[in-house]
């Protein structure tokens, strides 16, 4: 958002090396547009792509129920990744300026299981794109359209499907200073960035393991963000939490991990409560402690696996856990990254009322360096 952080430019870094034909060049960052001040938000067209910044991304994360009860989480992203400002021939469909890498997972609590797809294109004719005046997002057959309020997710891959309809249940949140999220000290480090953090959500999904689509409902949290130069050279990666509190409050959390083991001071969150109103936390204000870790017996990463949150000033302290451990996607075809990011939940205390709560973690940098790629 989806982080974490809520930055998900890291995952950008590989995409030239990985797809970008031998001899083209890559525009540096410094040729685009930068986050570096006020935006003049305007909706419905800021859903949309704002193809003079360099990277840009939707995100999707979502906790679900079916009737039994039987729980499950879901991940759907579309990146764009400018490679040119402009394409070398405007008149040829094939003409390169922008990547399309996605991201598709499900998680299944009750089996214990995890799936994950991933894909990369560019427009090509019709292949992949985002409109510029609404959210309309595609990459071969998945997709995100925001007709009115309502958002409608489509992906299908394999034995995975995800059917969707998503309804704000409150107004979208500008993140940072008026949707200016800092992630650096330096000029243009940041991002714009904007989140409907309570979605409705209805529809259905299938699983490989279930002979049909399942009926099922919960709620869903949604990130958009666009920059061109967020990250600091000395940030290694970053963790991001997104949560839901069964008092309404919704929190949002990114600490930027650096090489040495600090965290970079812009790191922030926000903290909505159920009327819609918001407030943004500093470094400051969070406290988090990692209570137990998980070895990735496919990457060799080593993964934080339980938290403590406490925000003192809002009265929250709360302890979360992944629904499933291994919630790890290896992204060799797409981005080239390996990443943790789950479906988590919890107990606690808000506002000294015990509270559950449940919501999305995404953490990168654990397997495998990120030096020297952004």
């Amino acid at each position: 958002m989806p982080v974490i952080l809520t930055m998900r430019s890291i995952l950008f870094s590989l995409i030239i090396v990985l797809v970008l034909p031998i001899g083209t060049p890559a525009h540096a960052a410094e040729d685009w547009r930068q986050a570096d001040g006020p935006w003049s938000w305007s909706f419905p067209r800021d859903h949309g792509a704002h193809p003079g910044f360099r990277t840009e991304w939707w995100y999707f994360t979502g906790n679900l129920r079916d009737a039994a009860g039987n729980r499950y989480g879901y991940q759907l992203t579309f990146f764009r990744q400018g490679v040119r400002i402009k394409p070398s021939d405007p008149a040829n469909p094939w003409s390169l300026r922008d990547l399309y890498p996605a991201h598709f997972a499900l998680t299944d609590a009750r089996s214990g299981a995890f799936h994950y797809a991933e894909q990369i294109t560019r427009s090509g004719p019709g292949l992949a794109g985002a409109a510029t005046g609404g959210m309309n997002v595609w990459n071969l057959g998945w997709s995100a359209r925001m007709e009115k309020e309502r958002i409608r997710l489509r992906a299908r891959h394999g034995g995975m499907e995800l059917a969707l309809e998503l309804s704000p249940r409150k107004p979208l949140v500008l993140q940072g200073d008026r949707g200016l999220s800092r992630k650096g000290p330096g000029k243009g480090q940041a991002s714009y960035y904007y989140s409907f953090t309570d979605l409705a959500a209805t529809g259905t999904i299938r699983t490989p393991a279930a002979q049909r689509p399942v009926p099922v409902e919960g709620v869903s949290w949604f990130d958009q963000e666009f920059s061109s130069n967020a990250l600091t050279k000395d940030q290694a990666g970053w963790d991001w939490f997104s949560i839901h509190l069964s008092d309404g409050r919704d929190l949002m959390l990114y600490f930027l991990r650096k090489g040495d083991g600090t965290v970079e001071k812009e790191s922030s969150g926000t903290l909505v409560e159920p009327d819609g109103r918001s407030r943004h936390l500093t470094l400051d204000e969070t406290r988090v402690e990692v209570l137990a870790t998980w070895t990735s017996p496919k990457s060799g990463g080593k993964y934080p696996s339980r938290w403590r949150i406490r925000i003192p000033s809002a009265g929250i302290d709360l302890q979360l856990a992944p629904l499933v451990a291994a919630q790890e996607l290896i992204t060799e075809g797409s981005t080239g990254v390996t990443y943790w990011e789950g479906a988590v939940d919890g107990k606690g205390t808000s506002a000294g009322r015990p509270v559950t709560c449940e919501g999305y973690v995404e953490m990168t940098g654990y397997a495998g360096s990120l030096g020297g790629l952004f």
